[in-house]
Formats: structure tokens, sequence, C-alpha cells
């Protein structure tokens, strides 16, 4: 690798740090944050106290609480990711971008982890629930970091399909409710109660979409490294999609 090629690096990482950083700011202020973060704490305690007993179960572990994060996704990860190219393209500022001497990836990667540390950040403002249960038990410290791992695999790759759809899209509502529809579809697919038996292939099919299928390894405190290398290669591909997106928008 020559001097060059280590000097085109450092820039393109600079940009995408710099990227990061304008993103979260404007998270930061943003109004719609607090109701998210918000919301994503009460369904996901609701969900476990309301709708999954846990006080009455009597067992030591949090996979029910877990199990309610692809459902929480379907909604509060479209809301996070929407805006991301939706609204740079309504404003205007998506075509500046693309005049910038900053590489599609630069771009692409810089709205991707500054939407991955926001759901970082919900993922620390759960930790409350895991710590004050743990008086009431003996929890397994594996098996809860195995299943925020899986949550961040997932909120990964459900996070890079939200950005592809964002720069789909031509305002953020259009963002906001493909997203959604999309994520019921590919979450869900496999919980639904078909009435009819499928072709082997089709089942097969049907197993690799859904995402939530994928998570429920991970959801029973286990690190399953053909989960982890799926959510790895879904996030890269609609990743890649967007880049392409933006460059036939450049180019055309």
């Amino acid at each position: 690798m020559n001097a060059a090629t280590i000097l085109n690096l450092k820039q393109q990482a600079a940009t995408t740090l710099a990227l990061i950083r304008k993103e979260l700011y404007s998270y930061s202020i943003s109004p719609a944050f607090f109701g998210i973060a918000l919301f994503f704490l009460i369904f996901t305690a609701t969900w476990l106290f309301q709708f999954q007993n846990f006080l009455q179960r009597g067992e030591a572990s949090l996979r029910a609480y877990f199990s309610a994060f692809p459902i929480a996704f379907i909604l509060v990860i479209p809301a996070i990711t929407m805006r991301s190219w939706a609204e740079e393209r309504k404003t205007g500022n998506s075509e500046l971008l693309l005049t910038l001497p900053f590489s599609e990836w630069s771009l692409v990667l810089g709205k991707f982890f500054a939407a991955l540390a926001v759901v970082g950040l919900l993922f620390l403002l759960t930790l409350p629930v895991p710590f004050s249960l743990s008086l009431l038990g003996r929890f397994d410290a594996g098996m809860i970091v195995a299943e925020y791992a899986g949550a961040l695999l997932l909120a990964g790759a459900v996070i890079s399909l939200g950005l592809l759809l964002s720069a789909l899209s031509k305002n953020q509502v259009a963002a906001f409710l493909g997203s959604a529809v999309v994520l019921v579809f590919i979450m869900l697919i496999s919980q639904i109660p078909w009435t009819t038996t499928f072709p082997y292939w089709l089942d097969i099919v049907i197993r690799t979409v859904a995402l939530a299928a994928h998570f429920e390894t991970f959801s029973k405190g286990l690190l399953d490294t053909r989960d982890a290398a799926y959510f790895l290669v879904t996030t890269v591909l609609f990743l890649f999609l967007n880049v392409k997106v933006l460059v036939f928008r450049k180019w055309s």
C-alpha cells in the first residue's frame, strides 16, 4: 500500500468521522429522538412485565425482554433512518454532498455508524432493567452480553436497510412507511401461522429472509457464528446497494 493510498484512506476516514459527528449532533437536538427513546424503553418494559408476565415466571432469564427488540425495531429504526437521505434530498443537501470530493462509501458509512451509535445509546438506556432484575435472581451475564450483541447485529442489518429505503424515497414519510412495511414482512414472516404447507425450497427462503429468525439464537443467549455472519453480510449488501443508488444519482 503506497503513501497516496494511505493518505486517501485517512482523508475518507476523516470525512466519515466528520459526518458521524454531524449526524449525532442532528439527532441530539431533535425532539423526535427523545420520543423514539421513550417509546423504545416503554415498549420493551411493557412487553416484559405486562405481556410476558416476567415477575410471575420465576426464571432468571431475559429472553422475553430481548424478544421485544425485533418488534420495536419495526418502528424505532425507520424513525431513526427516515431522515438520513430523504431529508438531504428534500433540502438539496444530497446534491451538494455528492459534488464534494468525498467517496460515496464515506457518506454511507457516516450515516450508518451515526444511526448505529444512536441505537447503541438506546441499549445503554435499557441497562437499568437487567441490573435491577439481577437483584431478584442469578442471571447469566454471558447470556445477556450475547443477547445485546445479537440485538446490535440485528440493528445493523435493519439500519442499513432503512438507509437504503431512505435513499430511494422522496420524503421522510415515504421512507418511514416503506421501511416499516418492509420490516413487518421480513421480521415476522417466519412467525406467521401459515395455513398451507410450502415447498421445501420456499420454506428455506422464508427462514433465510426472516431477520427475527436469525435473532432467536442470540435471544437464547447463544453466539451463533452463522447468524452473526448472516447479519454482517446483509448489512454490507444493503450498504453496497445504498452506495450504488448514490452513484447512479450522482451521474444521472
